[in-house]
């Protein structure tokens, strides 16, 4: 559902009691959280019950399980999740009374107000991006608040109200949010065609990301990692247009530059050079190397925000990850899983070498869930390439979520695509039967990996049970 942005945004404290259409989901849960913090009236409703809905209840919210006209009651403000339809009762019913409804960067935009913030886009590792900026710049002394769009493992949370005037933010491009914001800074890890059922073409993406640098604060900076061909176009651009730009990365053109990476199990180091002089040794508790570039993005904002390297990197060296992005679910009968959100091809292969790199002598067994039918339809077949990295694989059917299904776009397109052996990818419709075929396949000193952005992450629990209960 798409919803105009207004022409005046309200700060938070002044839209009255405001109700989320969608508080469930990653981006709605954390605004909620601000708000409520920043003590306005919370109320919202999702489709389904979750530890979310339990723990904005436990902050003050009110909230409901199951879409209807009676939740809008005595609310002022609608903030709107894009998966929600034209034809949600409380959709209709808040318009019928002549009630604001704004989409989620509106309501994001409003808990930013009176904030330096910065704001972190890209197609890939914006939520890791995000929380290790967050958790870099409290080791260095700042209490900044964040929103991102995952919950970080150490506190549970995926927002914090801050005493101090920074403000960390996932700037999700996929509805062309990221535009609504006027952050001081901005970090762009990445920019590769991806949400083509919003922007319709590549070049519009990217154009998207060329508009965004006017959004950003003339007397501000931009953190590029300019190993990606589009964020490196992106940095030069903005250089042109007048604007501070740090590239971080391991091409030789990197201002922060990243040399001699090494990975060890879970653990991933590399020594950083700026400007040529090597100012120490990165280290984090996490493994691949798209999560140093992630990491060398986050330590060059703080670093342009004036926050010293040594406190920067211990912040980084204590980061216990954010959850769904390669998150350690257990192990039993020698087997481990993990679960990761990566849904497009390039953070298939980032995740996967970085799987290979926990699974040391161990096979990667994965179950990939495709995520929304126009991704698969534009990118299945990558999808499919990008996981023969794997020794062996189950597909899942697509995950469909503000799109219509189309029986012609399955699960069975990324499986046939991959040109791994038969009898080593396999496509299983069923969601229900996913876990007893990755136990069939798996054996001590294997490593399974549930990839996806959709419910795929249930699987981890359940396959850790049936390895349990059968001894395999």
């Amino acid at each position: 559902m798409k919803i105009p942005v207004p022409d005046v945004l309200l700060p938070a404290e002044d839209l009255g009691h405001v109700h989320f259409v969608g508080i469930g989901g990653a981006g709605l849960s954390a605004i909620a959280r601000l708000m409520l913090a920043r003590g306005v009236r919370v109320s919202g409703s999702d489709g389904a019950d979750s530890p979310t809905l339990a723990r904005l209840a436990e902050l003050g919210a009110t909230v409901h399980v199951g879409h209807a006209a009676a939740h809008v009651e005595g609310a002022d403000t609608l903030v709107v999740s894009t998966a929600v339809r034209e034809d949600n009762p409380e959709v209709v019913a808040a318009r019928e009374h002549g009630l604001r409804v704004w989409p989620r960067s509106a309501g994001l935009a409003s808990v930013m107000a009176g904030h330096r913030t910065v704001a972190v886009a890209g197609t890939h590792g914006k939520t890791t991006t995000t929380s290790l900026l967050t958790v870099a710049l409290q080791a260095a002394g700042a209490d900044p608040t964040y929103a991102v769009g995952g919950d970080l493992a150490a506190t549970g949370a995926n927002a914090h109200l801050g005493s101090g005037d920074l403000f960390v933010a996932e700037a999700d491009e996929s509805d062309g949010a990221f535009l609504v914001y006027r952050p001081h800074g901005a970090v762009v890890t990445n920019v590769e065609a991806d949400h083509l059922d919003h922007f319709g073409t590549p070049e519009a993406y990217r154009a998207a990301f060329s508009a965004f640098l006017d959004r950003i604060d003339p007397d501000g900076f931009l953190v590029c990692v300019v190993d990606d061909p589009g964020a490196a176009t992106l940095a030069e651009e903005a250089r042109a247009r007048g604007l501070d730009v740090l590239g971080v990365g391991e091409s030789e053109g990197a201002e922060l530059r990243l040399v001699d990476l090494r990975f060890e199990g879970t653990d991933s180091s590399a020594t950083v050079l700026h400007a040529g002089e090597e100012l120490g040794r990165l280290r984090l508790r996490i493994p691949g190397r798209h999560y140093l570039l992630d990491a060398a993005a986050a330590l060059g904002a703080g670093l342009r925000l004036g926050f010293g390297f040594e406190e920067l990197v211990t912040g980084l060296a204590g980061f216990t990850g954010t959850r769904r992005r390669m998150e350690a679910k257990g192990e039993t009968a020698g087997v481990r899983v993990y679960d990761s959100y990566a849904h497009h091809p390039v953070e298939i292969a980032g995740d996967l070498q970085a799987a290979r790199a926990v699974a040391g002598e161990g096979r990667v067994l994965v179950a990939f869930q495709p995520h929304l039918v126009s991704r698969t339809r534009i990118f299945g077949r990558e999808m499919g390439e990008a996981l023969a990295a794997a020794d062996e694989v189950v597909v899942l059917d697509v995950y469909v979520a503000r799109e219509e299904p189309d029986p012609e776009v399955t699960g069975a397109l990324v499986a046939d695509a991959c040109p791994l052996p038969p009898d080593r990818v396999v496509f299983v419709p069923e969601m229900g039967d996913v876990p007893a075929e990755l136990v069939r396949r798996a054996r001590p000193g294997d490593l399974v990996l549930t990839l996806g952005a959709g419910s795929v992450t249930t699987l981890g629990p359940q396959v850790l049970e049936l390895l349990e209960r059968t001894g395999r």
